[in-house]
């Protein structure tokens, strides 16, 4: 990839990554916090700034290297995570489901305003594809991010949300799997399981749900 599409590329990435990693990480801070766990407020995580959810590494460094290194055909990063005391959750088991799935519920909500946003734009004859492109992105990334961070493996959010389900006897043996989590997760994604088993049919579930939740505004492209 040469330097002018890179610079189009993150122009036409750059905001909708932004928000999407910016919300996420806020909305686990939040539940959190409404849960009874105040570790993430108290910090100043639960923010719409983007800076305190940026990991220099994982956020801009490795994602501009993969990007960069495979010609845009891989692309992985990470933001920092939003601390949560799970033992001061009015009930950890079962809230910390709904701290953990506050994450991707946000990006599918920000996938569908996404969505919305490109009907609205093309139903009002903007002709700059620029717009459009971004807004395009903007499903893209966000739908990428709720089928990715659903994965049921610890410390991923799906992985959390499985802990919180199991039976003690089970989550406690899936929780011991956390430190080497990230490992794990990344050789399957090296090795394209990840990619074949989950992502390529969440991913395609996503976008049938919106496209069934967006059916009723297709009035808005009419002529």
């Amino acid at each position: 990839m040469n330097f002018p599409d890179l610079i189009q590329t993150i122009l036409i990435y750059g905001l909708p990554v932004v928000f999407a990693i910016t919300l996420h990480e806020a909305a686990h801070g939040y539940v959190a916090h409404l849960r009874g766990d105040n570790t993430a407020w108290m910090m100043g995580r639960v923010t719409l700034n983007p800076m305190p959810h940026i990991d220099p590494m994982g956020t801009l460094v490795m994602p501009i290297v993969l990007f960069l290194a495979t010609g845009g055909n891989f692309l992985f990063g990470y933001a920092r995570p939003v601390p949560v005391n799970f033992s001061r959750l009015h009930h950890p088991k079962r809230d910390m489901v709904w701290v953990a799935l506050a994450g991707p519920a946000v990006n599918f909500i920000q996938a569908f305003v996404w969505a919305f946003a490109m009907y609205g734009l093309i139903a009002a004859g903007v002709e700059e594809r620029y717009f459009i492109e971004v807004c395009k992105a903007g499903v893209k990334v966000n739908a990428v991010m709720f089928a990715f961070n659903l994965f049921p493996l610890p410390p991923l959010d799906g992985g959390r949300i499985l802990v919180g389900l199991l039976p003690w006897k089970q989550a406690v043996w899936l929780s011991r799997v956390e430190p080497y989590g990230f490992y794990i997760v990344m050789a399957l994604v090296i090795l394209k399981v990840v990619d074949t088993l989950w992502m390529a049919p969440i991913m395609s579930l996503t976008f049938e749900l919106l496209s069934l939740m967006l059916s009723p505004f297709e009035f808005l492209l009419k002529p």
